[in-house]
């Protein structure tokens, strides 16, 4: 599909990236975009919480400020109690608060799935907005929270999380990407955020818009407690096998990758860490002041759009 030209569109859809941005004036512009999706954990309050963070994400993703947020839900009000729809507002407005972002409203509609999300506008200046294309050679990769947040809610789903892993699997997806953005703004050459598409696949996009191939360090990649575990006990969502399936023959070097973090780098991330690609001088820096936060990989001048999974560099 063609999107109709309109001069005010510094960044439309047909650049697949993480929001839109439209230009107000010669300063000032909007970004905005819109996400939702089904419970991935069993309290309401917690779902709502994570909903919200995670669709503020995008926008961190692309260096902008969040502004306002209206609601998006569909509820199977035959099926659950309102006090769930209650439950989960109350938690998509805890995290609005914590970020200073104003609910505007929002629209509830009847579905036979209950879904949640936010549609949610930002702000930049002086269009100074990040996106995946930009990435230099000899940048450092930077993630800034552990993977697994898939493999770990396929196996809360199941029933079989052992109960002293749910604590850092809510803290992580529960954690917004605020500072992480703060502080990668001034020094990022490229920035996205993980979420559906796992790493890997997140990865590879970064690595098209920028005409770059990427070394990813396969040992470097940091994950949540049980994510291993998780992987190897085959808790494994849909999501994640519709990934591998699309890189395994775009990325090179699975030979010498363990398969369990194989898994792990494919795994679709619900509230994922940003993906970062900055100068060497500022990724350390940048790594000290956020925690779980680690480098895993580097920029390549090419072959453009591809990706080597390698060992770290032993320096």
């Amino acid at each position: 599909m063609r999107f109709p030209q309109d001069p005010r569109v510094l960044l439309g859809a047909e650049s697949l990236d993480d929001a839109g941005v439209i230009r107000l004036d010669h300063d000032l512009a909007l970004v905005q975009t819109v996400d939702f999706f089904t419970p991935i954990v069993d309290d309401p309050a917690d779902f709502g919480f994570i909903a919200a963070i995670n669709a503020l994400s995008d926008l961190y993703a692309m260096g902008a400020e969040p502004l306002s947020a209206l609601a998006v839900c569909g509820f199977p009000k035959d099926v659950l109690p309102l006090s769930v729809l209650g439950e989960i507002f109350a938690g998509g407005v805890a995290a609005l608060q914590q970020e200073g972002v104003a609910l505007l409203g929002g629209h509830t509609v009847k579905s036979p799935e209950l879904f949640y999300g936010l549609a949610v506008t930002g702000t930049v200046r002086g269009q100074r907005f990040l996106t995946k294309a930009g990435a230099q050679p000899s940048d450092l990769l930077l993630l800034t929270k552990p993977l697994g947040t898939g493999v770990l809610s396929t196996w809360l789903k199941r029933g079989q999380l052992p109960e002293e892993l749910l604590p850092p699997l809510l803290a992580s997806m529960k954690t917004s990407n605020r500072r992480a953005s703060q502080l990668l703004r001034p020094v990022a050459h490229a920035l996205t955020d993980i979420t559906g598409f796992g790493l890997l696949g997140h990865a590879l996009e970064l690595a098209r818009a920028s005409q770059r191939g990427l070394s990813l360090f396969w040992d470097s990649v940091p994950t949540l407690p049980g994510a291993t575990a998780a992987a190897e006990a085959k808790a494994i969502p849909g999501g994640l096998v519709a990934n591998r399936k699309w890189v395994e023959e775009q990325v090179q070097g699975w030979e010498a990758v363990p398969e369990a973090v194989a898994v792990l780098l494919c795994d679709p991330q619900t509230s994922g860490g940003l993906l970062a690609a900055l100068p060497p001088e500022a990724a350390q820096g940048v790594v000290a002041q956020l925690p779980g936060a680690a480098v895993v990989g580097e920029v390549l001048e090419g072959p453009p759009g591809t990706i080597r999974l390698t060992m770290a560099p032993r320096r």
